[in-house]
Formats: structure tokens, sequence, C-alpha cells
């Protein structure tokens, strides 16, 4: 039986301790593992590579793209533990596992006001960060070669350098389900993601609003469309944009982005047709709208006494991007606004409507939980915003809680779920590789480990 080595599952790791489970983890296993730093950050933050066996073949797993989606730090040192611990035979030893440790542990840093727990909704949006759209280093919205972020730099090099037949990013939804998004199908991956979230109690996300208009592969398995050039509202709602996703294309890679929840809702897993979708859409798109007028007024009251603080920019940035999109989305969903010029929304089931339910209060609750946070930073209030911000806080997380019946999965749940589907998505793409993936690890060996304390 596999047995883990690394410490009970109970809590997300920090950037820190990433880096040092991952020096350990190499230390054990001098002669199957290695270490090595493939970047650094904005703030100077090293960004580890961690590479389990020794095969040509490439499968590249990247982990906190998102600030505020942690549990793919977790799940890398899963799976490097899987891997060595378990036998490893024909298709399997020819694969090199690279395990990309933390893509924005700048931004996961900001998260650590809520990372280690305890885990309540109203601790997250309060502590929540997410940078603003620009910042975000999975997204290319002038292409590769404008690509100015040295996370996105670093990630693109490795992606050229590798050329994997397989690439998985890890991703978090805070509330709603699991679901993979595809840049290729991989036929029988919605069955494994059915049968992995049945045996773990994850709901299936069988209408996600990240995929709306996206063509459906199988029962909350999402094709990403093609990239195009698209404005930053386009862009943030619909994240059809060039992106580290397509970028190993050119190799012939498969990307599959895993989504694994933190809170989850079974509404998002009921695929019934509504009996009344209209009354629902208009409830949730005038909500949004109202909801966005009071955090604009708040905010405007707020801002002057806030944008001096320091790292206040990077607070506002992605403010100031949910309240642009807020009123877009609320017309696109409002049947009584709908001048026949806006794209139509696909026939809605009653999981879809949970999804833009959800997707609704999570706009304006991460905006309220910035602004809360830019105030707090203050030292002050003047304005007098902050009682407000906290009663909607406080009503809005009611909602996920009583209404939606969000209920939290343990950490190692989630980390356990996401393991297999990228264990599953890479057996599944082994099946259709291309023969271009390669091994830049020539310089293999027990000596290449990088210990953590050096940098």
């Amino acid at each position: 039986m596999w047995r883990c080595a690394l410490p009970p599952l109970h809590r997300y790791p920090t950037v820190d301790e990433l880096g040092a489970q991952a020096a350990a983890l190499v230390a054990r296993h001098p002669r199957g593992a290695r270490l090595r730093r493939v970047g650094t950050s904005r703030a100077g933050t090293p960004l580890w590579l961690l590479s389990v066996g020794h095969g040509s073949r490439q499968a590249l797993v990247v982990a906190g793209p998102h600030a505020n989606e942690p549990v793919g730090g977790a799940t890398v040192l899963r799976l490097a533990e899987r891997v060595l611990a378990a036998p490893v035979t024909g298709e399997a030893a020819d694969i090199t596992w690279n395990l990309l440790l933390c893509l924005d542990p700048d931004g996961s840093r900001r998260n650590e006001g809520w990372l280690t727990g305890p885990y309540t909704l109203g601790a997250y949006f309060r502590n929540f960060f997410r940078p603003g759209f620009l910042e975000q280093p999975e997204w290319l919205p002038d292409g590769a070669e404008a690509a100015a972020l040295p996370e996105t730099r670093a990630l693109l090099d490795l992606q050229d350098e590798l050329r994997p037949f397989v690439q998985c990013s890890l991703h978090g939804v805070d509330v709603g389900g699991g679901f993979v998004e595809l840049t290729r199908e991989l036929p029988g991956l919605a069955q494994r993601l059915a049968h992995t979230a049945a045996r773990l109690g994850i709901p299936r996300e069988l209408g996600a609003y990240d995929s709306l208009y996206w063509p459906r592969l199988g029962p909350a398995v999402y094709r990403i469309p093609p990239p195009r050039r698209r404005d930053l509202a386009a862009a943030i709602t619909e994240a059809a944009v060039e992106s580290t996703w397509f970028h190993p294309d050119r190799h012939g890679t498969v990307t599959a982005v895993v989504e694994a929840p933190m809170w989850g809702v079974a509404a998002v897993g009921d695929g019934s047709a509504p009996t009344d979708p209209d009354a629902v859409l208009r409830a949730v798109s005038h909500a949004l709208r109202d909801d966005t007028r009071h955090l604009a007024w708040l905010l405007a009251r707020a801002r002057p006494h806030v944008a001096g603080v320091p790292g206040a920019d990077r607070l506002l940035a992605p403010v100031d991007d949910y309240l642009l999109v807020c009123p877009g989305l609320a017309d696109a969903w409002d049947p009584d606004t709908d001048d026949g010029t806006a794209r139509a929304l696909p026939p809605l089931t009653n999981a879809h409507l949970a999804a833009l339910r959800i997707a609704g209060r999570r706009l304006v609750l991460r905006t309220a939980g910035l602004i809360h946070r830019l105030v707090r930073g203050a030292g002050d209030d003047p304005a007098g915003v902050l009682p407000d911000l906290d009663r909607l806080i406080d009503e809005w997380c009611a909602d996920y809680r009583d209404g939606l019946g969000a209920r939290w999965i343990p950490v190692a749940r989630q980390s356990e779920y996401q393991t297999r589907m990228v264990l599953a998505a890479c057996r599944l793409a082994g099946r259709h590789a291309r023969a271009c993936s390669r091994s830049g690890e020539a310089t293999w060996g027990p000596g290449a480990a990088v210990p953590i304390h050096g940098e």
C-alpha cells in the first residue's frame, strides 16, 4: 500500500513550507528527485521546479498560478511522493514529472492571512488576494513575445525547454464544484472525473461559469476555445485569450486545467431543466448590479484615504477590474436587457443557474474583501466604510452557506481529487502523445539537488 511521507494535510502549505518540504523530499530520495531554480518572482522569490523520475517524456504540472488557489502546492508534493513510492513499470517508467511548486509565490504570500486556517468563508474573503488580470502569470494578452512578468517568462522558457506531452495547471474553485478544461480532447477523462468525484464526495460542476460558452466534452469537462485577441473585460469573463495553456501546443502538448473546490455546493451538479430560468437570471443580475453600485460608492469614499498606503496599487488593480466587468455581466445575464446584440446564453440547466448565482456573489465578495484589506491597511477608517463592508461580507457569506449549502471540503480530499485527476490526464495524454516531447534533464544526478536554505 502507498504511504505518504508528508505531514498530514490538515491545511494548505505556505510558499516557504513548499520549498522546505520539497528540499526534504530530495534529501530523502537523492537518486530519484531533484530541485532546481527556474526563475525568480518580481519580489525576488525563487521559482522552484521539483523533478521526479528519469523518463524521456516530460510531464509538466504547474501549481499556484492563481494566488488565492493554494491546493496545487499540496497536490504537487503528494504527486511527488506517490511517484517515488510506487513501483514504476511499463509506459509510466518513461516519464519525468516536472512539478513547479508555485507560479505566483508573491501573490500566495498575500493570502497567508487565511491560508493556514481556520477555514471560514468570512476569513477567506476578508484576507483574499488575487492580482489584477494583467498581473496574472498564465495570461498572454499581448502574446508570448511581449510577456513582461518574470514568472510568465520562466514558465514559457520551461515549456519550450521540456516540450511536455502533457501540462496540468492546478486551479481551485473557492465555492462550487470540480471540473477540468482541456486544450484537446482526452477521451475517457469525464468518466475518470465522475468516478473520482463520487469516491471523494466532490460535487462536479456541470455548468461552470468559466466555460459558459465553451464546448462540453463530457460532464464537467470542457474544451478551451482557441485563443483570440479580446478587450480586457471579455478576457476576464471568457478567458479565451492567449495563454500559457496554449503556448506549448506547438510541441504537441495537451493542457488540462484541473479545478478543485474548497467549499462544495451540490446544486452545481444538478443537470435538470429549470422551471423558470428567467426569474433566477433576473434575481442574480439585479443583485449583481445593485451590489456593484454599492461597492463602487464605498470605494469612492475610501479611495482618497487608502491610495497612498504601501501596496495599495496591487489591491486596487483587481478591485477596478471587478467593478469594470460586473455591470456588463449583469446586463448579459438579465433577460430584460437583451436588445438582440449581446451574445445569447446557452441552454441553461439548474447547474448553470447555480454557477451564475455563485459567480455573482463571488465577484462582489472578492471586491468587498479587497476594499476591506485596503482600509485595514491604512490603519484607520476615516470614511467609515468598514461596518458596511463587514455587514455585506457576512450577509453574502451566509447566502453561500445557508442559501446554497456551501460546505468546506478538507484539504486532504481536495488534494487527493486533484492528484487523481492529474494522474488520469497524464495516462490518457500519454496514449496520444506526439514524439516531440524531450528531456531537459541532461545533468540529472544525485548532486543536482539544490539546498533550499542556500537561496
